[in-house]
């Protein structure tokens, strides 16, 4: 397939979101441009991340890699926590040594990536990783007739944005939500959920923004887009939890002539089966490690199960695996001993949980909403969600479902054998192994290797930053694994490309920077070297 015939992509990464859209029924919403997009394209209503919060489902996202098979699992690496300084944070994931960002690849097949611009993969984004990963990333610096691959993420309907705000006045009448049946039913919290419907009115009108650039660039009908979330919605007993409304999300892709303007699909979806069904859809061919699968496309393989977990969030050490298919959900517990509602400042400062622990401590909860409270937690659950949407009633004992227990225990003993779970070992283990000594690794400087007649690809250029008349340059990196990105533009800001095959110089003097990098160790240090290159026939140019 020729670079001008493959197709555009557009990723919208909607944050902590349900489908609370006017295309999925939803008479509350106000959310004209995602119906546009849906009326031109089809949703997929059964569509799933592989965790209930940002960092591990993103990590999966960009990887093609589940979480628990490549170390992303617990939430976050990233932050250093004052009031529990024993936890063997901060740090940056370190996955085995031939796990890329799947952007690579299509870099490295003439795509023009861009991330506009949150990544949050639980470990640092290569250099490269994206040709521009920034607030100014957009397909329109591409170079003319490039393919692009682009992915913007408003962040407005983050949980945060369920806080109390009081420049901020309601939109969305608070009598007219409906909170799940678990929740509390109070002024509080009606507001709460009110504020998401506003936030995602205001994430609805961004999208109508890109939509409309991609009309004006002439782009629409070689783009196909795609719109997601990230995980479900910020609500207790849905963001962070593998409960469906901490894992179900929206997802809408139009692809025009190939999927039918206003269709539904039911098929089994998870957020893992993003990249590799671009790759498929690009011509890019993927490696066998990714764990995803294409849902689209002449390579599409239909999902039976999909399967999301939860660790360590935040202060807090959990363990669920979950497995899922159309009718039914298991989940086992591995901590059941635990309450549900271990210590997260961070999340009780959300209305609808201060409203729950103000009615428990009050003695008022009843009904559905102490399922949070109960003690000790089942160590399975099983759930029929075609006929118990909220999960409330578990069938784990329920005799008449014995076969799909054994069933669907079995199916999760056998992904985790398939894929390996590195829950089963401690995170203090996991870093010390990554973190020798507890000093992050460096990847190895690039090394330049000229290849001409006087120096067939034997000796590296010499160390005084010239080298006369080569005509290839190879680049090299001792680091297993490590990408090379390299460029011949001078200054802070410059373009890095991908390395991908040894380089051709053009005739006279040229500068050529370079510097490697593997996911999770420190960047190496930059290299520069001037070359100076002969024509065919040994003359100075």
């Amino acid at each position: 397939m020729n670079t001008s015939d493959r197709p555009n992509i557009l990723w919208i990464s909607i944050e902590d979101t349900t489908p609370r859209f006017g295309c999925y029924g939803d008479p509350i919403a106000r959310t004209p441009n995602i119906d546009r997009l849906a009326a031109g394209g089809c949703r997929f209503p059964n569509a799933f991340s592989t965790a209930g919060v940002c960092a591990p489902s993103r990590s999966a996202i960009i990887t093609g890699m589940y979480q628990t098979s490549i170390g992303t699992h617990h939430h976050r690496t990233t932050h250093t926590h004052e009031s529990t300084p024993n936890l063997p944070t901060p740090y940056s994931v370190v996955p085995p040594p031939y796990v890329k960002t799947f952007t690579e690849y299509l870099r490295g097949a003439g795509y023009y990536c861009t991330n506009n611009s949150k990544t949050d993969y639980q470990f640092t984004p290569p250099i490269t990783a994206w040709d521009d990963n920034s607030n100014q990333g957009h397909w329109r610096n591409r170079a003319d007739g490039q393919p692009f691959f682009s992915v913007f993420n408003p962040i407005v309907t983050h949980e945060s944005g369920m806080w109390e705000k009081e420049d901020h006045p309601l939109t969305t009448n608070p009598d007219d939500v409906e909170l799940p049946p678990y929740l509390p039913d109070t002024p509080k919290a009606r507001a709460a959920l009110a504020r998401q419907y506003d936030n995602l009115a205001t994430a609805d009108a961004r999208v109508g923004e890109l939509l409309d650039q991609l009309e004006e660039d002439g782009l629409a009908e070689n783009t196909i887009v795609f719109l997601w979330s990230d995980h479900g919605e910020g609500l207790p007993r849905g963001k962070r939890w593998p409960y469906d409304a901490g894992i179900r999300i929206p997802l809408i892709v139009r692809w025009h002539e190939e999927l039918n303007p206003g269709s539904e699909s039911d098929q089994l979806v998870s957020l893992i089966d993003l990249g590799p069904t671009v790759l498929s859809l690009c011509g890019v061919q993927a490696p066998q490690h990714l764990q995803g699968q294409p849902f689209l496309g002449p390579e599409k393989v239909e999902r039976e199960y999909i399967f999301a977990t939860r660790d360590r969030l935040d202060l807090s050490y959990q363990m669920l695996r979950a497995v899922r298919d159309k009718r039914y959900k298991y989940i086992r517990n591995y901590y059941p001993e635990k309450p549900y509602l271990l210590w997260d400042p961070y999340r009780n400062e959300h209305p609808v949980m201060q409203e729950m622990w103000r009615l428990h401590t009050e003695g008022k909860l009843e009904g559905d909403q102490l399922v949070m409270f109960q003690s000790p937690r089942p160590t399975e659950e099983l759930y029929d969600v075609e006929n118990d949407k909220y999960e409330l009633n578990n069938l784990a004992k329920n005799a008449a479902h014995a076969n799909v227990l054994k069933r669907m225990r079995e199916t999760l003993t056998a992904w985790q054998s398939e894929f390996g779970d590195m829950g089963n070992i401690s995170e203090e283990e996991m870093v010390a192994k990554w973190y020798p000594n507890g000093i992050q690794p460096q990847t190895a400087s690039p090394l330049f290797i000229p290849i001409n007649a006087s120096n067939p690809g034997t000796e590296p250029a010499h160390e005084d930053g010239e080298w006369d008349a080569p005509l290839l340059l190879q680049l090299y990196c001792s680091t297993q694994g490590a990408s090379i990105a390299y460029t011949t533009e001078q200054g802070e800001d410059v373009r890095w490309q991908l390395y991908t095959e040894p380089l051709r110089l053009p005739k006279g003097e040229t500068v050529i920077r370079a510097k490697a990098i593997r996911i999770g160790y420190k960047e190496s240090d930059e290299k520069s070297l001037k070359f100076t290159t002969l024509d065919n026939y040994g003359r100075l140019c």
